[in-house]
């Protein structure tokens, strides 16, 4: 079984940053791909920004240039800076791993979600 544990979602005024962490534990041999995603209230959740294990990275084109993606791989860790935050980034935001257990056996795991909220 694997652990994600979000960190780092608050309150913020339009214009500026935060950055979210996530850090996963357990049954872990090696990870893949990390991502984020965000999903507002009745809507389907989506892809904000994922990186691999080469650090090749992916944006969802509405906040490309304001957020940054990274992954420490000795923490097991991936980040989020998200920089010049808008009204419209108010969602709350998930983390998602996809990694490989002792077993061999391929995972995904979420985390329970953290909340970003940006003030106008």
């Amino acid at each position: 079984q694997v652990q994600l544990v979000e960190s780092g979602g608050g309150l913020v005024q339009a214009g500026g940053s935060l950055r979210l962490s996530c850090a996963a534990s357990g049954n872990i041999i090696s990870i893949n791909a990390m991502g984020w995603y965000r999903q507002a209230p009745g809507k389907q959740r989506e892809l904000v920004a994922s990186i691999t294990s080469g650090d090749s990275t992916n944006y969802a084109d509405s906040v490309k240039g304001r957020f940054t993606i990274s992954r420490d791989n000795a923490k097991n860790t991936v980040y989020l800076q998200m920089n010049s935050l808008k009204p419209e980034d108010t969602v709350a935001y998930y983390c998602r791993a996809h990694t490989l257990n002792v077993a061999g056996s391929s995972w995904v795991s979420w985390g329970q979600g953290t909340q970003v909220t940006v003030s106008s």
